[in-house]
């Protein structure tokens, strides 16, 4: 029966592919607001007690006044500042008799206005913040928790004004670290995240320095010419002070040690002398630490200005033997761990400088009852565990052995936001946030691997107030915060897909959408005009084309949408019925065809520029969110957007055709709206 209902339907479909091989003309209304940015629903991280009353601080004559000399009231008033200027197109004037007052509890007058609003300060990095009609206060326990009430502030401007609100804030973990990396893309990348990590609260940065073009590494022939050089290290991190960030350099040793093997140099340093491609060093020989370690730990510590330094000793096991040297083998893996960290701190503490480690080298079951008895305690010991959960006892036992001690989360659901209760409840120092996207690999936080930025967002949340639920649109938040775009609204046109439409959204009868039934369809993404994220759509049904799919074999490989208008840019609200086999396959394409005859194609990747409605993986944010919500039975489901950005806005849009491939990944278009009068 299934077959023969088929049968039926495909002949309607040939229609419509015989009507979609010509350009098609679609009804295109004016739209005032067709892309707007929407302000944060809500500051992230969630502040500890918070209220937000009905009403705005109007934005005409505010101005800031700071009270007090601290570097961090200044840096205040400049975040705000830059927040109006991206936001509204102004800057934030200084004014003596401004109504947005930033200061700290030493100032009377500003203790007095805490307590009388009944808002309270706890300890180090604490603020309370109040906005009413009278003005906006921005008062910290310490210069420190000014700066990071200002960055909730910030949060609260919207574009009739400041959000009236009542706060009281402190953090729940004394430590809050975010790990970024030093490349030859560094300067790109970091320069955005740096700010967007200061906003969430942050108070320090881990920065893989492995590669960095160090002398010793110049000298002795193994710099690789993809690192950062030693001035852009040192920009980096004079960068990182300048927004409240202490830079922690992170320079692997023992295992992950690659890096000092560049080039083929330093071979007689191997632990393992018949790997190929050497992972780990001989802590035996005096020359590991006296003509690599050494001279780089000095380098990166003055670099830096570093206070404390951290040294990997992770995953040492993984690759090569180690012990492989018959001398090694004699003292055996215990012995020659516990030498190796204890001869780095030592060093590293005459340069007055302290010691950060993973902790599996030291607390792996085998050497559990030797080797942290016999290291210094001062040393810093991050347990990394990437399991979701919040039952993690390692982390009392490190504690317990009298060591200052760290939790290590990852980007999956569950991992920020389980380790950080589990590290509250054991009274640890704090959190990290680990990011592994490859040594060379710095733009992928935005192109390739966007999911662990989206996990930036999520992790300050947890670390800042593990109490507090799971970030809502922590990819809509990465997106905003690392690429911020004014509140001003761009007028368009949306057009009404109807006349193209192969499949509706709601599967009644097993004819529509994937053909899976109701259960699972997109009959939650509503028809009609709406606004999804920051762009507004006019949703009428599926224009799903061709793909290798049974379901969808018989389709048509390709429709086109006459346009006849001029855009600075079009948005396409589009998706795939299918998972693609492959990142970044390419499974499609839009032919934009120009009214002089020119033509310019939008390839398809499948993961950069489009992914399936199942797909939930934000691994680029080329794609802007769109539309996310649920099938009847339950499963997380999205439509994202990809903005195409027009190089020649003073001609005329012919028509716009989308190509399928036939692939899996079949491209379906649900809306297409031009950007721009």
């Amino acid at each position: 029966m299934k077959a023969m209902r088929k049968r039926v339907f495909w002949p309607v479909l040939a229609g419509l592919a015989l009507a979609a091989a010509q350009a098609t003309p679609v009804q295109l209304a004016a739209t005032p607001a067709a892309r707007a940015q929407v302000p944060m629903p809500a500051p992230v991280p969630q502040p500890k007690a918070a209220q937000f009353p009905a009403g705005v601080l109007p934005l005409a004559g505010l101005g800031v006044r700071v009270v007090g000399s601290a570097p961090e009231l200044n840096n205040a008033a400049r975040d705000l500042s830059s927040e109006w200027q991206t936001r509204l197109g102004v800057g934030l004037p200084s004014s003596s008799t401004g109504k947005i007052v930033i200061g700290t509890a030493d100032d009377a007058a500003l203790a007095a206005k805490v307590k009388g609003a009944g808002l309270s300060l706890g300890g180090a990095e604490s603020y309370a913040l109040l906005v009413d009609s009278s003005g906006a206060y921005v008062v910290g326990a310490d210069p420190r928790g000014a700066y990071l009430g200002a960055q909730t502030l910030r949060q609260l401007l919207t574009p009739a004004g400041v959000r009236f609100a009542r706060i009281s804030d402190a953090p729940a973990l004394k430590q809050r670290i975010a790990m970024i990396y030093l490349d030859q893309y560094s300067k790109g990348v970091n320069d955005k995240l740096i700010p967007l990590l200061a906003q969430l609260k942050y108070n320090s940065v881990l920065v893989m320095s492995n590669y960095v073009q160090w002398d010793a590494a110049k000298a002795g022939g193994y710099a690789n010419a993809g690192g950062a050089t030693k001035a852009e290290a040192r920009r980096v991190a004079d960068l990182a002070r300048s927004y409240g960030l202490e830079p922690i350099p992170l320079i692997e040793t023992l295992g992950h040690v690659g890096w000092m093997f560049g080039n083929g140099k330093n071979l007689d340093l191997r632990q393992d002398e018949a790997s190929q491609n050497p992972y780990a060093y001989d802590t035996l020989n005096p020359e590991t630490y006296n003509r690599v370690l050494f001279p780089i730990f000095k380098e990166a510590a003055e670099t830096f200005g570093a206070k404390t330094i951290h040294i990997g000793h992770d995953e040492v096991r993984n690759r090569d033997r180690f012990p492989a040297r018959e001398n090694g083998k004699a003292l055996g893996f215990a012995k020659l761990v516990t030498d190796d960290i204890i001869k780095i701190h030592d060093y590293l503490k005459t340069l007055n400088v302290g010691t950060m480690m993973w902790h599996d080298s030291a607390f792996a079951d085998a050497v559990l009852d030797t080797v942290p008895a016999a290291l210094p305690k001062d040393i810093q010991v991050a347990y990394w565990n990437y399991d979701p959960g919040n039952d993690f006892p390692m982390l009392g036992q490190i504690k317990a052995a009298g060591f200052p001690t760290l939790g290590a989360s990852w980007a999956d659901a569950g991992s920020p936001e389980g380790l950080a209760k589990a590290a509250a409840k054991a009274g640890i120092n704090g959190m990290i946030q680990t990011r592994w996207t490859g040594y060379f690999g710095n733009p992928s936080i935005w192109d390739g691997a966007a999911e662990q930025g989206v996990a930036y967002v999520r992790a300050a949340n947890s670390f800042w107030n593990p109490a507090a639920p799971v970030v809502a649109n922590a990819d809509l938040i990465y997106r905003d915060l690392y690429q911020p775009s004014p509140y001003a609204s761009a007028a368009g046109f949306t057009a009404n897909l109807a006349p193209l439409v192969t499949r509706a959204l709601a599967d009644n009868d097993e004819k529509g959408w994937i053909q899976k039934g109701p259960d699972i369809d997109l009959r939650n993404l509503k028809q009609g005009v709406q606004k999804l994220g920051a762009y507004t759509f006019n949703i009428s049904g599926a224009v799903m084309l061709k793909g290798s799919r049974g379901a969808v074999s018989s389709l048509p490989a390709q429709v086109t949408v006459d346009i006849g208008r001029k855009a600075d840019s079009v948005a396409f609200l589009h998706t795939t019925g299918w998972n693609a086999p492959t990142p970044r396959e390419n499974i499609g394409h839009y032919d934009i065809v120009y009214a002089d005859g020119s033509k310019i194609t939008q390839p398809l990747e499948y993961g950069r520029h489009i992914r399936a409605w199942t797909d939930m993986t934000t691994s680029s944010m080329v794609l802007a969110p769109g539309w996310v919500g649920k099938t009847r039975d339950g499963l997380d489901v999205n439509v994202p957007t990809l903005e195409w950005v027009n190089p020649k806005p003073e001609v005329v849009i012919k028509s716009i055709t989308l190509v399928s491939e036939g692939k899996a990944a079949n491209p379906t278009l649900i809306g297409l709206t031009l950007i721009g009068k």
